[in-house]
């Protein structure tokens, strides 16, 4: 029989993980389908704390709770840097999905084809743990380790994620590729988030999911891209630059070439788009 438990203050849910044999229950999309025949011996369901509940903007920046769900992120009113993320928010799985699954339960999952990671990555979120012991911030790139491997340890909480206001300018588009529009694995996608002024992009952030073990950013591509004009961004996105920042899979869903294809086809379009 699985112990659970639905603590509605924080303290109460890191005192239970402090004790050791607790697992974190944030939603549950991942979890039940990957639970088999039976859950685990006990559970912390972490929908009923109010601190992880609530998205605030103010001057510092964005705070996003961790059992925030993507329904609620694609409804909220962002900037339009954050239209990517609530582009991928609402993509991921079909409106019950949106309607459970957390914030906090698809970073710990951590998959690599997650549509919620790589428009997060080009906004440069950071990752708020907390334990009995204290809290820390750790940035998302460096938290996810691999395929279902983070840093958190198991007597911690994502309790939050935080995007500084400086992360915030331009504007945000996210594409996926995938073998029907909902209710799929991405295949590969991209987001893109970029700030222009007279039509000459100053600023720009690219991440790719679902081509390699972790979701990552492209620095190469990055910096050939800045500075450069408006008209010109679709015609210096070329495969072989990408293939100097990205590592393509092979999989089930694709090989690694389709992958490099696509996603170069992916990017000329995002980058056009936010840019434009």
């Amino acid at each position: 029989m699985t112990d659970y438990s639905r603590p509605l203050r924080l303290d109460d849910a890191l005192a239970l993980l402090a004790q050791g044999g607790w697992d974190v229950l944030a939603g549950g999309t991942d979890v039940y389908p990957g639970a088999g025949a039976q859950l685990s011996r006990a559970v912390v369901d972490v929908t009923g704390i109010a601190e992880m509940q609530e998205i605030t903007l103010d001057a510092g920046g964005l705070r996003i709770g961790g059992a925030v769900t993507w329904a609620e992120i694609a409804a909220a009113p962002l900037p339009a840097a954050l239209a990517g993320l609530q582009r991928a928010a609402g993509l991921i799985g079909g409106w019950q999905v949106q309607n459970a699954g957390t914030l906090a339960g698809n970073l710990g999952n951590a998959s690599p084809a997650a549509d919620g990671v790589p428009p997060l990555l080009t906004l440069d979120a950071v990752v708020e743990l907390a334990s009995t012991a204290g809290r820390r911030e750790v940035t998302l790139a460096e938290f996810i380790l691999g395929p279902r491997r983070t840093v958190r340890r198991p007597d911690e909480l994502i309790v939050a994620l935080h995007i500084r206001r400086s992360a915030m300018d331009g504007k945000g588009v996210f594409h996926k590729l995938g073998a029907r529009a909902h209710l799929v694995i991405s295949i590969a996608s991209v987001a893109v988030r970029c700030v222009t002024e007279g039509r000459i992009v100053t600023e720009i952030a690219i991440a790719a999911g679902a081509c390699s073990p972790v979701p990552c950013r492209m620095p190469l591509l990055e910096a050939a891209l800045r500075d450069m004009p408006v008209a010109d961004l679709a015609g210096r996105i070329r495969v072989e630059d990408i293939a100097a920042s990205l590592s393509p899979i092979d999989d089930i869903r694709a090989p690694a070439g389709y992958r490099l294809e696509a996603v170069t086809e992916l990017l000329r379009r995002a980058v056009q788009e936010a840019a434009g």
